[in-house]
């Protein structure tokens, strides 16, 4: 089982990284094999249709078509993602020519100012719907000053583990049935919550 994160932010001290890396975490004490992508780390170019996509780009979508289950984490910017993360989503198009990531279990993060980081995660719910995928019912929208707190960090790898539980379902069943699967896993989430 293998977990790819991407995310972080421009930010030398970017806190949706930090909220990446716990969450990765989780997945890590699942037992899955996980793997980073950095956005600032990175350095993608612009998306251009007519640009051949540079080895990193080429890398980066490897990885997240290689992994069982992702994570995604985003800075909330003027209401949404960041501009790099879409950057990043929009060079999904290159180079396999699959422009999707069909039945791919994505966990869901987003850091912002204040509590209003839901926005962040309703856009990024779009994109998961858009390419295919399955949002783990477990979002986790935090303020900045409280990625490092025990609950957050509890949260965050909860988040971790459930996009390990839920993908080893996905990949280990013949026939998963998505929809019941992620209903049971927001409902035995919302009885602990």
């Amino acid at each position: 089982m293998r977990v790819a994160g991407l995310g972080g932010s421009l930010a030398a001290g970017s806190k949706s990284r930090a909220a990446l890396a716990t969450a990765l975490a989780g997945a890590e004490e699942a037992g899955a094999e996980t793997d980073l992508l950095d956005l600032r780390e990175l350095d993608l170019p612009m998306y251009s249709s007519e640009t051949e996509p540079p080895e990193n780009v080429v890398r980066m979508v490897g990885i997240l078509e290689s992994a069982d289950g992702l994570l995604w984490s985003s800075p909330l910017y003027q209401g949404s993602i960041s501009g790099s993360f879409k950057n990043a989503l929009d060079w999904l198009h290159l180079p396999s020519g699959n422009v999707y990531l069909t039945d791919k279990v994505i966990g869901l993060i987003s850091v912002a100012g204040g509590t209003h980081g839901l926005q962040a995660i309703n856009t990024m719910e779009f994109c998961v719907r858009a390419l295919r995928a399955w949002a783990v019912p477990l979002v986790v929208a935090t303020a900045r000053a409280d990625v490092m707190d025990e609950g957050v960090e509890r949260q965050l790898k909860t988040l971790g583990s459930e996009v390990v539980r839920i993908a080893e379902h996905f990949v280990t069943e013949e026939d998963p049935e998505h929809e019941t699967v992620c209903a049971e896993a927001a409902a035995r989430l919302a009885a602990a919550a």
